[in-house]
């Protein structure tokens, strides 16, 4: 007669626990495998369903028209024949009248 060294028949408490962590750790790696894989292919098909962003102009907004530019005195200018007006009006050369009109003009 041949004696195997080991048990025979059933496996133990410890090795059904063994085996069923085996097969629960392969499933769940199966199980996580699968997830990846199906989350992936989702994103890819969403990505080919949506519609490509093109770059497109603002529409044109146009700025009504404007006046023509006005030749523009700086203040300095206008404060200096004003100036001189005024002493044209106090050494006689111009009269009040005179003086109004052209300051008129200037202002205008």
């Amino acid at each position: 007669m041949v004696f195997r060294a080991g048990r025979v028949g059933r496996p133990g408490l410890l090795g059904t626990v063994a085996r069923t962590a085996v097969v629960a750790g392969t499933a769940r790696a199966t199980t996580n495998a699968l997830d990846r894989r199906s989350q992936r292919r989702a994103s890819e098909q969403q990505a080919y369903q949506e519609p490509q962003q093109v770059y497109q102009e603002p529409p044109a907004q146009y700025a009504p028209p404007q006046a023509p530019p006005v030749p523009a005195q700086s203040e300095q200018d206008l404060v200096a024949k004003l100036e001189r007006l005024g002493r044209l009006r106090d050494s006689g050369t111009l009269s009040e009248q005179e003086f109004a009109a052209a300051k008129a003009q200037l202002l205008q």
